[in-house]
């Protein structure tokens, strides 16, 4: 059997569920039988099902007697642990199916191994790893949470032919084109949450949400660290979870706003030991510049994508953060936009 063609089948599949799955990994699921997929699934939405229920219930009716024979492949180990749902591993024991084939191991510690460990003193063969690099790259965000213990981070901002980001008085400057702001509202759809300072929410005053395209809202994180925000921003009207980081006050509102403090020194490692503390795998940072340059002064970044809009020149302005310690992966163009994707040269647990 072709495993990797399968593994690869299990890695489209889980991604139907970006955005949705968090805290929770992206997992796909595949059943063959004698070379022939009976049965597929995903995990679709955080709470729900898992891959493996989902592809088992599947299968149809007049199949079900060749599920004790099919091989299961699973791009992540099943779960051995209840949790929202009971353990993936005691279903795959339950249905009798003698094979699992796993791209790579859960960090979460309540699984690690004992997925896998459970199926083998079942009497299940077990063969892993297969495409396990790309199966750790599907959940990189829920790796390096389990791993590192913090949000996977995630710097984007758009800048002028000539590197700037804001006017010259600092004010707003419309860079990219519709097509590029919307693909900017489905990055937002995908990630746990977003991140500004208190210089954008009050130049700006975004909304942070995916109006733009059809995902959940992440939870708005802004750091307002004396406090000096008024309460007429869209960041604060309470319709999506928002989180204000300051150093004087701890408050939860009925609004869905929380205010937590942070001591303010390292604020930046302080932030992720708190978002780690809430469950939040994942953070986008959208500026301003002055915030953007503190994460990546810090070392504090694991993703970065620079829209560059080629056609656009400004006299003065300011000047857009400065990106050391990078690794350009690709470029991608949507008409004079250019996308510059980039990694650390080293990642580094922060």
């Amino acid at each position: 059997m072709d495993h990797e063609n399968y593994m690869q089948r299990c890695i489209q599949l889980a991604l139907l569920g970006a955005g949705r799955t968090a805290p929770n990994p992206m997992v796909g699921a595949v059943l063959v039988y004698n070379n022939k997929i009976i049965g597929e699934g995903y995990h679709r939405q955080y709470g729900g099902p898992h891959a493996e229920v989902n592809c088992i219930n599947s299968v149809k009716a007049c199949d079900w007697q060749l599920i004790p024979k099919a091989t299961l492949y699973v791009s992540l180990e099943p779960c051995a642990h209840f949790g929202k749902t009971p353990p993936c591993a005691d279903l795959v024991i339950e249905k009798k199916i003698p094979m699992v084939v796993v791209g790579c191991r859960d960090p979460f510690e309540a699984v690690n191994g004992k997925g896998i460990e459970k199926l083998k003193t079942a009497g299940v063969e077990v063969i892993s790893p297969v495409l396990e690099e790309a199966c750790t790259t599907l959940n990189q965000r829920f790796f390096t949470f389990h791993r590192y213990r913090r949000p996977y981070v995630i710097l984007k901002w758009a800048q002028t032919a000539n590197l700037k980001i804001a006017g010259a008085d600092a004010s707003r400057l419309l860079i990219s084109n519709d097509y590029t702001n919307r693909l900017v509202h489905r990055w937002r759809s995908e990630e746990a949450s977003i991140l500004v300072g208190r210089a954008t929410a009050l130049a700006d005053n975004p909304s942070l949400t995916t109006r733009l395209w059809n995902g959940n809202n992440p939870v708005r994180l802004v750091i307002d660290k004396t406090l000096q925000l008024p309460g007429t921003l869209n960041i604060l009207d309470g319709s999506v979870k928002t989180i204000v980081f300051n150093t004087i006050k701890q408050e939860e509102t009925a609004m869905l706003s929380l205010y937590k403090i942070l001591p303010a020194e390292e604020f930046a490692p302080q932030l992720f030991k708190a978002l780690h503390r809430l469950n939040i795998t994942s953070i986008l940072i959208e500026g301003g510049a002055k915030t953007l340059q503190s994460f990546i002064d810090a070392d504090c970044w694991d993703e970065a994508r620079v829209i560059t809009n080629t056609q656009l020149w400004i006299a003065g302005g300011v000047d857009a953060p400065v990106l050391s310690g990078a690794n350009l992966l690709h470029v991608e163009s949507l008409q004079a936009d250019t996308i510059s994707y980039f990694k650390p040269s080293t990642i580094k647990s922060m």
